[in-house]
């Protein structure tokens, strides 16, 4: 997805509907020969990567559909529109066939694109990451389309549109950058006399948006790279999602790059930012990374192999 215009929109499409309900579909196979149609209903989803263009759900490990959607070529997302709430109640329900009431066709990947949605994505298989009870699908998106119909939302039980009384607010979503160049890693000071990540609020423009205008503000050659840590921090109530950073290049315009070891951390003041730096530290000792998931006390970290992560 090259041309600049495409990612353009992509990015739009990212910040717009990265909160809405969600459903999830393939291609799979019953018998040896008969091509059938899966889904299950998701209430949310988030962009991992606009180069390329990465996209995460999670799935049960469960579920009936997860050997299917663990071994399939690709998968979309069908950003339900506000009128299609009995859709996604039949996604979550135990349905024999869920495909038998609604009206779909095959997206450019091949898999089911719902008809009237007010955003899809058709996805490859980009990696599977088996996280605890749930597996991570991160799909490259291969083709996407949105419009201008209002995004079905789903707030503590309840469904709600653009059109529906005001609901209380969800939680804020913080997005931290963890840049890395020459075994080292890039910390600010935080106001205290200690030192900290770069770190920005999320607004309408979406998670992924807002790590480039953040990396932007540093002047580094440095690029949105994979999700390292998403953790709620129930004391502040903000959600954080952590990025591995690349950084090739560039003089910083605040803080400055410190070797990433144990002994250069002990000034680092959030605790939460604290353990996952140390964690870092050990991984890239080992070449073993993981992605972490819970809040800033505890939780469990997925383990991905590899530098290609």
């Amino acid at each position: 997805m090259s041309d600049p215009d495409a990612r353009r929109h992509l990015r739009d499409a990212f910040g717009t509907f990265m909160t809405g309900v969600t459903v999830v579909t393939t291609i799979g196979h019953s018998g040896e020969t008969l091509r059938k149609p899966l889904g299950f209903t998701a209430n949310s989803f988030s962009s991992v990567s606009l180069e390329p263009p990465l996209l995460l759900v999670s799935i049960a490990r469960s579920s009936s559909n997860y050997a299917t959607f663990s071994t399939a070529k690709g998968f979309a997302i069908n950003i339900l529109a506000e009128d299609q709430r009995e859709i996604s109640n039949t996604f979550a329900r135990p349905v024999a066939d869920r495909f038998s009431t609604i009206d779909w066709q095959p997206g450019p990947h091949g898999s089911p694109v719902i008809d009237r949605v007010s955003a899809w994505f058709d996805c490859s298989v980009h990696q599977i990451v088996e996280a605890g009870d749930h597996a991570l699908l991160i799909g490259r998106v291969e083709a996407f389309a949105s419009n201008a119909a209002p995004g079905l939302g789903y707030y503590r039980g309840s469904y709600f549109t653009a059109n529906s009384a005001a609901v209380a607010p969800g939680p804020e979503v913080v997005v931290t950058a963890v840049i890395e160049r020459e075994g080292g890693v890039l910390l600010t000071d935080d106001g205290t006399g200690g030192l900290t990540l770069p770190t920005t609020k999320v607004g309408r423009e979406g998670a992924t948006a807002a790590l480039e205008r953040l990396l932007a503000a540093l002047n580094l050659q440095a690029s949105p790279g994979f999700i390292y840590a998403v953790f709620e921090d129930t004391a502040q109530g903000h959600q954080h999602i952590a990025f591995r950073c690349p950084c090739t290049g560039g003089s910083p315009a605040k803080g400055a790059f410190v070797e990433l070891a144990p002994a250069n951390l002990t000034d680092v003041t959030d605790p939460a930012m604290s353990v996952m730096l140390n964690r870092l530290a050990e991984e890239s000792r080992q070449g073993n990374y993981g992605i972490y998931f819970g809040n800033q006390t505890s939780g469990r970290v997925a383990k991905v192999t590899g530098e290609d992560q």
